[in-house]
């Protein structure tokens, strides 16, 4: 039976980092790939946006982030053959489940969050000590020693 590999997206450079060499460890295993987003609600938007347009559609949004993202990362025919996961909820919890019964789980060191000081994001983190498979962290560009990117 064949393996395959889940990859966290979320359009970040570091995603876009680890999307790539999951595509070259598929490639090499003859594993399937399989890119996952998630999207929610922030708690506060019921009182920071009350005014939020009807139209808005977050999960629509992530669909074309994840699109976009494999278009951009990806030579077409493997963007094609790449399955697609769209899911409501945490990040982190929408990897772990992604993750059962996958071969490999690999995720960018950092997403979209603003912490650029951190070694490890607070995904990536999570999922290394949780992941029902192995984790590869895919880092992105190396800080030097004054912290600078």
């Amino acid at each position: 039976m064949a393996g395959r590999i889940v990859v966290g997206v979320d359009g970040s450079a570091p995603s876009l980092k680890a999307l790539k060499w999951a595509a070259g460890q598929a490639a090499l295993t003859g594993y399937s790939l399989q890119a996952v987003i998630s999207w929610e609600y922030p708690a506060s938007w019921a009182t920071l946006m009350p005014g939020v347009p009807p139209e808005f559609d977050p999960e629509r949004l992530a669909k074309q982030i994840l699109d976009e993202s494999l278009d951009k990362a990806l030579d077409p025919r493997v963007a094609a053959a790449t399955t697609r996961t769209v899911v409501s909820g945490n990040a982190t919890q929408a990897l772990l489940d992604a993750a059962e019964g996958a071969s490999l789980l690999v995720v960018g060191d950092r997403g979209r969050s603003g912490f650029k000081a951190a070694v490890l994001g607070s995904v990536s983190a999570h999922v290394t000590q949780h992941a029902p498979c192995p984790v590869v962290v895919v880092r992105g560009e190396v800080a030097g020693a004054d912290g600078s990117a």
